[in-house]
C-alpha cells in the first residue's frame, strides 16, 4: 500500500490544493487500497498529457491521488456543468481545471487552455472517451480526438494509465459508493504512445483519427492487463449502438419523456 508520496512536490499548490489535499486524501485513505504499477513513467517534469480509462464518477479523485503522489499537479479538462456553481466554478479555476462544453464547438476554447497548459509545462489529465464509458462490461469505448490533437498541436508525451476498481467504490451514475470494506483501485502507467511519426505529418482528419486509435490501443491493452482479460476486439461505439453520449444511459432525456407523455 502506498501511503507517502513517491515523489515529492515542487510546484506550489495553491490555495485549491491546499484546502482539497488535507480533506480528499485522507478520506481516499480511508476508503481504498492502492496498487500502483510503474508510476514513476509519470514525467517528473515538463508538459504531458496523462490519459485514464473512465469507469467512475471518483476516477478523478483517484487519478489525483496517484499523479499528487508521484509530484505532479493534474490539470483536468473537466465538463463545463461542473463551473456552473460560482463556488465551485472558483474551486476549479483556482485549481487550475479546464472546462469542457461537450459536444460543441465551443470545445476549441478547452484545446487552446489545454494546449497553453502542457507548453506551459503542465500536467493535463484527459479522459479520451469524453465520459464514462457505455461499454456494457466497462471497457475502454471508442476514444475523442481531443488528446489526440493537444499531443499534435505541443509534441508532448502522451502516457496511458489503465485502472480498475473504481467501479466497485461507486459504479457508473450510482447514488450511493461502498465504502466498506475498502475498495482495491488498481493503476499501471504505460510507456508514452509513439505519435513521432504522425508528428511530422499534416494536421488531418485521418491523421488525427490514427493518433486517437492508437492512444485508446494503448489505455485498452493496460486495462486487460490489469483485467487479466482479452479486451473486445472492437471498442463499443455509442453513436453506432445508439446510446446517448452524455449523461446517464439509462436515463430518458427530458425530450423522451415528452414524447412518451403524449
Amino acid at each position: 500500500m502506498t501511503v507517502r508520496p513517491v515523489r515529492p512536490l515542487h510546484q506550489k499548490r495553491g490555495w485549491a490544493f491546499n484546502l482539497a489535499v488535507p480533506v480528499l486524501k485522507p478520506i481516499l485513505l480511508a476508503t481504498t487500497k492502492r496498487t500502483w504499477i510503474d508510476g514513476e513513467k509519470i514525467p517528473a517534469t515538463g508538459g504531458c498529457i496523462l490519459v485514464f480509462n473512465h469507469v467512475s464518477h471518483v476516477d478523478p479523485l483517484t487519478a489525483a491521488h496517484l499523479v499528487y503522489d508521484h509530484g505532479r499537479m493534474p490539470r483536468y479538462l473537466a465538463k463545463s456543468g461542473l463551473f456552473k456553481n460560482r463556488a465551485l466554478s472558483s474551486f476549479l479555476t483556482a485549481a487550475g481545471q479546464i472546462p469542457v462544453e461537450r459536444l460543441t464547438r465551443n470545445a476549441k476554447g478547452a484545446f487552446d487552455a489545454a494546449v497553453a497548459a502542457v507548453n506551459a509545462g503542465e500536467c493535463v489529465v484527459v479522459y479520451p472517451e469524453g465520459t464514462l464509458t457505455r461499454d456494457p462490461d466497462l471497457w475502454p469505448m471508442v476514444g475523442k480526438s481531443g488528446a489526440a490533437r493537444i499531443a499534435l498541436e505541443t509534441g508532448a508525451p502522451v502516457i496511458p494509465v489503465g485502472q480498475w476498481g473504481a467501479h466497485d467504490l461507486l459504479y457508473p451514475y450510482a447514488k450511493k459508493p461502498h465504502l466498506i470494506p475498502r475498495t482495491q483501485i488498481t493503476m499501471k502507467v504505460g510507456d508514452p504512445v509513439p505519435l513521432e511519426d504522425l508528428r511530422e505529418k499534416p494536421r488531418t482528419i485521418e491523421v488525427i483519427n490514427e493518433a486517437t486509435r492508437r492512444i485508446m490501443a494503448a489505455l485498452t491493452d493496460l486495462v486487460g492487463e490489469l483485467r487479466d482479460e482479452e479486451p473486445p476486439a472492437e471498442r463499443f461505439d455509442p453513436r453506432q449502438s445508439g446510446v446517448r453520449q452524455t449523461g446517464n444511459p439509462n436515463k430518458a432525456d427530458k425530450s423522451e419523456r415528452r414524447s412518451e407523455g403524449a
